[in-house]
């Protein structure tokens, strides 16, 4: 399964992906949101910057998932704190995503930058940071 993920470009996650500072990401809510339990070992995802250029831009293998239980907001950020090794988040990052009953993590593997492409959006109506596109050609401008 192929999923289009949309990075943080004010905290330069794609820089840090690329410098190997960063093999991690994550994504958390109050319940249970997209991608919590929809991505699996070896699905690819490729990155595009949130900052409305709308191109991918890289793409990696997942190579572990981890989906939370509902947990308190100790237990959240315990856990974040955790993983900061992996995620290198930055401090708004962190008050963003720290607290989050559910928390999925997605460690990485085999990072590689692209020759940039867009993608067609119009399928995709609620405009998330997370669309689980199945096949990236079927998205490919």
């Amino acid at each position: 399964m192929d999923h289009v993920v949309y990075l943080d470009a004010k905290a330069n996650e794609l820089e840090k992906l690329f410098d190997g500072s960063k093999t991690m990401i994550i994504r958390g809510a109050t319940g249970r949101k997209l991608p919590y339990g929809r991505v699996n070992e070896g699905d690819i995802l490729y990155f595009i910057n949130n900052n409305s250029e709308g191109v991918v831009k890289a793409k990696a293998i997942v190579d572990s998932v981890f989906n939370s239980d509902k947990m308190s907001t100790e237990e959240s950020t315990a856990l974040v704190e955790k993983h900061q090794d992996k995620l290198n988040l930055s401090e708004s990052q962190f008050k963003k995503w720290a607290g989050k009953r559910y928390i999925v993590l997605i460690g990485l593997k085999k990072i590689e930058e692209l020759k940039s492409f867009a993608i067609d959006k119009s399928n995709y109506g609620n405009m998330d940071d997370w669309l689980p596109v199945e096949k990236i050609d079927s998205v490919k401008k």
